[in-house]
Formats: C-alpha cells, sequence, structure tokens
C-alpha cells in the first residue's frame, strides 16, 4: 500500500500504479456522468506531459473525481487525509490508483517530499493550497504549494471548480450533480535557479497564484473567489505564464 511505502519505493512503484490508472481511469470516465454532469473549459491548457500541478479551489468531495474526468489524456494523482484510506471500497481505491496520505493538522515532511518526487517524476500531481473545503468561497492559501512547485521546477495550472457544492442535495432529489471545470492560464513561479526561497516570498508566490485561481473562476460564479475577490489588485510579479 502506497502509505507504508517509503517515497524512493512509491516513487519506484509508479509503473505499476499507471498500469491500474489506465484502466481505471476510462471507467471512472463513464461511471461519473451517471449521477454528475461535467462542463469543462480550457482544457488545451494542462501540459500533455511534465511536472504539472494542478491547483484546485476545494468545494466538495467530489472535487478530484471531476477534475480526473476532465482531462483523457492525463492522470491525476493526489492528496488525500490518511484516514481516507480506511474507508471501505474508497480506501481500495485510493491504494489502487496510488494516491498517497496526508496527515492534516501536522507538518507532515514525508508527503511534502512525496509529492516533490511525484513531480519530478513526470506525474500530474493534484493540489488544493487551501487545505480542506470551503464552500463559502477562497481561503487564504498556504505557502507548500509554492515550495512544492518551486523544489520541482512545475509547471502550474490553476483549474476553478464550479458549482459542485450542492451535490449532495441534487442526488438526494434524484437529480444529477453538476460542476463546471475550468483551466486556467499555466504559468511557473520565478525562482531564477535558487534552491532556497525566503518565506516572504513563498507568501508573496501564493497569493498571486491564488489570485490567477480567483481569475479562473467564472464571473457567474465570483462568489467563490472569496478572499481574493478584489481581483482588480491581482499582481503577477513572481509568475512566468507558460
Amino acid at each position: 500500500m502506497s502509505q507504508e511505502l517509503s517515497i524512493e519505493e512509491y516513487i519506484a512503484r509508479q509503473p505499476r500504479y499507471d498500469r491500474n490508472r489506465r484502466l481505471m481511469h476510462p471507467l471512472l470516465r463513464a461511471v461519473v456522468p451517471a449521477f454528475c454532469k461535467v462542463d469543462i473549459e480550457g482544457l488545451p491548457n494542462v501540459p500533455r506531459r511534465g511536472r504539472t500541478c494542478l491547483m484546485i479551489n476545494h468545494v466538495s468531495y467530489l472535487d478530484p473525481i471531476v477534475v480526473t474526468v476532465s482531462i483523457p489524456f492525463r492522470h491525476t494523482v493526489s492528496l488525500s487525509k490518511a484516514e481516507n484510506f480506511s474507508i471501505p471500497v474508497a480506501g481500495w481505491f485510493l491504494r489502487q490508483w496510488g494516491h498517497f496520505p496526508i496527515r492534516r493538522g501536522e507538518y507532515d515532511r514525508k508527503a511534502l517530499m512525496q509529492t516533490i518526487a511525484l513531480l519530478k517524476s513526470e506525474q500530474l500531481v493534484l493540489m488544493a493550497p487551501e487545505g480542506t473545503r470551503h464552500t463559502g468561497g477562497l481561503q487564504q492559501g498556504k505557502e507548500g504549494l509554492a515550495y512544492i512547485a518551486t523544489k520541482a521546477n512545475a509547471v502550474i495550472v490553476p483549474a476553478a471548480i464550479c458549482g459542485a457544492e450542492d451535490w449532495r442535495q441534487r442526488l438526494k432529489s434524484l437529480r444529477r450533480a453538476y460542476a463546471k471545470v475550468v483551466f486556467g492560464a499555466p504559468f511557473r513561479f520565478r525562482s531564477d535557479g535558487r534552491k532556497r526561497i525566503p518565506r516572504a516570498e513563498l507568501s508573496q508566490m501564493i497569493s498571486e497564484a491564488m489570485y490567477q485561481l480567483a481569475l479562473t473562476i467564472p464571473a457567474d460564479y465570483a462568489h467563490l473567489r472569496g478572499y481574493y475577490s478584489d481581483i482588480e489588485n491581482a499582481t503577477s510579479d513572481s509568475l512566468e505564464f507558460v
């Protein structure tokens, strides 16, 4: 199981997980439309290969699923809270896909280093910089994503998820859930080749990245921009668009 492996063992096992993903991904893409309609915009912004981090706003349990099925040509890999790996069926799926756990509420160095190693192995990693779900709009992003992306020299693609907040109510009333996924302009952080970035700069990087995520959220869902609603104040001094 991926949560019991060392970082080196986990990375070495990626070819096995990739085989599983090639089998499971089409099944997931076939099943999800039965209970959730997913509209997609900006798919060409997702690189077809290379070190890529998908930066999402986190509004529901469906988020990793709808993003995964939105991309037909790559497989997303993501962190999931450690408790999820103990859930019957869901835990089995997480392990077979090769997702990996994070211990929330504490500094999880292994998960941090594992994410960097995963990106360096050319995977597409999904991350929610807010750290947990917020249905009322974006909250302040944490510096972890900036640290990871600069260490791995990864491309960041903001991916806005809209309309999924009421998925439970829709399903309870026998209606399909709905989600709109919008992929924004890809960029890298300007690190100028430095191995160590001061925390103040990491804070600026994540702030500017979060504004890019807010800009990716369509105007019809402007309430989801939350803390970053003042998009007219967005800057991009630490970003390099690719």
